[in-house]
């Protein structure tokens, strides 16, 4: 409200908010904004949770009032459905449960409710398919096939996309008696189930629209399909109708056959289900025990959960994707509340006080890594702690909410939380809906469903009270066996032919072992399918026939092989590659709080065997582009130096800082808006000389997070830095310092802990090539000006430091992994608007009732907003969000 209203999100870091169009495009994540006011909307009912009543009628005033649901913009479908139709609908579900209880809400006539309808109209030319499956995006003024529409040409579409519709659309035909809007989502779901993989009961992540063959053909319970699994269940819950039940109860069937291996949940092939499609699992996933309390099924829900809860402890967030080693695959975590609503609905199902704990974990982790004075940003790199410029709706929608709920007691609500059930987004739909306008007929008109055995479903409880109230130590006695589960390599289980033979668990050849010398290695190999081929210039190159295998387990064996050894090859690829570093703001007013990703230089101090980092006050050179010599020496001296980026080399610049007497340098880049959001890091290359000379630290920053840094200084003349591999903990920063009375104190020493960990995971992980949002670290070189005889390229362009070619290279019968100079690794597969983005893309946004142009605040003023802030920081401690 304060810093971002109209604006769909806040920026946390910039304090501002961010509207579309006027920041640079973020791809797909972007599809979720729609100049509509997004996290005022997403969080209404989170207002009423909170007992928040009156800033609830306020903030309803302000949606009626202002929000325009008319603009010429393209948005997601899946999107808009779940954070906007279903905050509208959330909005008004509570709005008319105070209106009945007499005493706020007395003016409300069903406004949200009207906007929810106009907003469903909008969406359903989305529809407009053969499948009925929705085009995944819709212009909210044009529609489609418009010719304005600029959308409409998208043949796939992820299943999630489409299978998560039925809350909001059956809630919004019974509130309002319009059936069409059940009717539609009905029709998704029911193409769906019919394209089902039949042998496997499984469905892919991406379909397409017009033939509904599938795209991607593996399958999990994370990114893509996620809340396709979670509606059927809910839309059971919510309806009434047996066939949703039945459908789900099929599905689950093939994920607890085939995708779950305790504690693990691992995609696999829907036509191949016993081969694992990869090695990873996504964030997303984490809901997934949360569904299973809500199933009944308890053991593996507090067996995955366990494993999740073992990642965070050791990275203080769960990293978007991580290995079945649980190592960092993409090192982003945009605060996503996932595992906070399966640590709330564990904790409702067992009453253990070990989940109060868990959920007091987060709230720390929350305040001490990711609060800033603005908001909380989400982290760029849970491995350095770096921030970005970015706060989702859905952490107001959903983190807060559940966090909140998970401490309450029924005194602290206003309402009974048990008469609604939770949408995808958290949002509330009241349970009576089930006898309310039931238009569609509940039979049955898809394909018989698949006899189960029964003994499936022994476990199945709807007991909503505490389910184990004679054995409090049962969810102990799960948990007790995966304490250590991440600081050790995961326990293969016993196959069922060892099982049978009674042999054994044989662990199976990894790929950081194997060494074509072996003889025995070979063997194994041959075993698994795996054909070895020597090529002329001295590489072996690595061939899997699953049919040559000597039985399916060794073929499983083999394709896990064959992975492991794809996801080694990629990383020997980046092995001379630098991980991110961090530049910290430690001087008041933001002691730390601010932390800023930078590229490293191939020269200069290693600051990751420093582990203390180099602090100090930052002064900007002159000349400014640092080519020549320093003609301000007295006010560099002893300080880190600020330069541009451009007209020489780095390693030049470098060395007249040092020369002046600077203890560090940060390179701030002269390309206008670049940012670290929005472009891949890459490291400062030397001149191609010896460089041992340069002893002090070298940084470069992108021109965003630069200009925060030359926004403070123009603000405070003394602005100072901790320049270091990661983030710090605060009580670190002010060791052997007074610290604040308002800053937190905090007895995690980030560092400490790092010494912690196995031998396998201290050192600093490189960094996964993912997505448009991932961060590659590269070489650049800067060229002096023209005519001075370098044939260096030009400096503002960037050259990717690439590895000496692998000794191995990889294929299969199902996909060729070529040698390592071609080589590259899997990108994200959804278009789901909460997932990392793929592509960019720009709009031409109009037509908002709203003045849209915010502008970037100056420090004096972010600075005034702030000091509202420092009495809570005083209580940090006792801060429950």
């Amino acid at each position: 409200q304060e810093h971002a209203y109209p604006a769909d999100e806040l920026m946390p870091l910039t304090c501002r908010g961010r509207v579309r169009g006027q920041e640079p495009s973020r791809g797909d994540v972007d599809d979720a904004l729609g100049k509509f006011s997004l996290t005022l909307i997403d969080t209404l009912d989170t207002l009423v949770v909170l007992n928040k009543t009156k800033e609830f009628e306020e903030a309803v005033k302000k949606v009626i009032k202002d929000v325009n649901l008319d603009n010429d913009i393209v948005v997601s479908v899946f999107e808009t459905n779940i954070r906007v139709l279903g905050g509208l609908l959330g909005g008004h579900s509570v709005a008319i449960m105070l209106k009945e209880k007499g005493e706020h809400m007395q003016w409300y006539n069903g406004e949200l409710l009207h906007m929810a309808k106009e907003l469903g109209y909008k969406l359903l030319p989305a529809f407009n398919t053969t499948s009925g499956l929705p085009y995944p995006r819709v212009n909210l003024k044009f529609g489609v096939r418009h010719p304005e529409a600029r959308t409409g040409t998208e043949t796939d579409t992820c299943t999630a996309c489409a299978g998560t519709l039925i809350l909001e659309f059956a809630a919004l035909s019974r509130f309002t008696g319009t059936s069409i809007f059940e009717e539609y989502a009905r029709k998704a779901l029911d193409f769906i189930w019919e394209k089902r993989q039949r042998s496997s009961n499984l469905v892919g992540v991406t379909i397409n629209i017009h033939t509904g063959d599938w795209v991607r053909k593996d399958s999990g319970v994370g990114a893509g399909i996620d809340s396709y699994y979670e509606y059927l269940l809910k839309a059971y819950v919510l309806l009434g109708d047996d066939s949703f039940l039945e459908r789900f109860n099929t599905h689950y069937d093939a994920i607890m056959r085939y995708i779950s291996q305790p504690p693990l949940l691992l995609d696999v092939h829907i036509h191949k289900p016993m081969l694992n499609a990869r090695t990873w699992m996504d964030s997303l996933l984490a809901f997934f025990p949360g569904l299973q309390v809500l199933k009944g099924d308890i053991r593996p829900a507090i067996e995955t959960h366990e494993m999740l809860y073992q990642v965070i402890k050791k990275h203080n967030f769960l990293p978007e994707a991580f290995t079945t080693d649980f190592r960092v695959h993409w090192a982003q975590h945009p605060l996503r509340p996932e595992f906070a609503e399966s640590t709330y609905f564990l904790y409702k199902a067992t009453g253990d006080p070990y989940y109060l704990e868990v959920g007091k974990t987060l709230i720390e982790n929350l305040n001490k890594y990711a609060r800033v004075p603005c908001g909380f940003a989400a982290m760029k790199d849970v491995r350095t702690g770096s921030h970005e410029d970015r706060m989702d709706s859905f952490f107001l929608a959903e983190m807060f909410k559940y966090l909140y709920l998970l401490f309450a007691d029924k005194d602290d609500m206003i309402f009974d939380i048990e008469d609604y059930i939770f949408t995808t987004e958290a949002h509330l739909l009241p349970l009576w809906l089930s006898t309310t306008n039931q238009t569609i007929s509940k039979k049955n008109t898809t394909t018989e469903y698949t006899e189960l055995d029964d003994s499936n479903f022994d476990w199945t409880c709807p007991n909503t009270q505490i389910l184990f109230p004679n054995d409090p130590m049962f969810a102990q006695s799960i948990r007790e066996p995966l304490k250590n589960v991440v600081d050790k390599s995961c326990p293969r289980g016993i196959s069922r032919a060892e099982e049978s033979l009674g042999s054994g668990p044989k662990p199976p050849l990894r790929a950081r072992d194997f060494m074509a010398s072996n003889p025995e290695h070979l063997e194994i190999l041959k075993k698994m399918g795996v054909s070895l081929i020597h090529l002329k210039d001295g590489r072996v190159q690595l061939v899997q026939h699953a049919v040559q295998a000597a039985s399916s387990l060794d073929a499983e064996d083999g394709l896990r092989f064959m992975q492991e050894m794809i996801e080694l090859s990629s990383q020997q690829q980046k092995e001379q590659q630098l991980p991110p570093r961090a530049v910290q703001i430690v001087s008041h007013p933001f002691f730390g709080r601010v932390v800023l990703t930078a590229g490293p230089a191939q020269f200069g101090m290693d600051l990751s065997k420093h582990k203390s980092g180099t602090r100090g006050f930052v002064a900007t050179i002159k000349p400014y582009n640092g080519c020549s010599e320093i003609t301000n020496p007295e006010a560099v001296k002893e300080k880190i130096a600020l330069m541009q980026r451009g007209q020489c080399m780095f390693a030049e610049k470098a060395r007249n800082i040092q020369k002046a007497g600077a203890i560090g340098g940060i390179v701030i880049d002269d390309n206008e808006g670049s940012s670290s959001d929005t472009a891949p890091l890459f490291q400062m290359a030397g001149d191609g000389k010896n460089t041992d000379d340069i002893t002090i630290p070298m940084l470069f920053l992108f021109n965003k997070e630069g200009n925060i840094i030359l926004d403070a200084i123009r603000e405070y003349e003394a602005v100072e830095v901790l320049l270091s591999d990661k983030a710090k903990d605060r009580a670190t920063i002010f060791k052997g310092k007074t610290i604040p009375n308002y800053i937190i104190d905090s007895n995690l020493d980030m560092e400490s802990m790092d010494q912690k960990l196995p031998e396998n995971d201290s050192h600093k992980q490189n960094l996964e090539e993912a997505s448009s949002a991932s961060q590659d670290v590269g070489a650049v070189s800067e060229e002096p000006e023209e005519g001075e005889g370098s044939d260096v390229t030009d400096p503002d362009s960037l050259s990717p430091a690439h590895a000496d070619s692998d000794s191995v290279s990889i294929s299969n019968q199902d996909s060729y992994v070529p040698g390592t100079d071609e080589a590259s690794t899997p990108e994200p597969a959804c278009t789901q608007g909460d997932n990392q983005p793929q592509e960019q893309k720009t709009e031409a946004e109009s037509n908002s009732k709203v003045n849209w142009d915010n502008k970037v605040q100056p420090m004096e003023s972010i600075l005034a907003d702030w000091n509202e802030d420092i009495e809570a920081f005083e209580m940090m401690e006792k801060d429950e969000l």
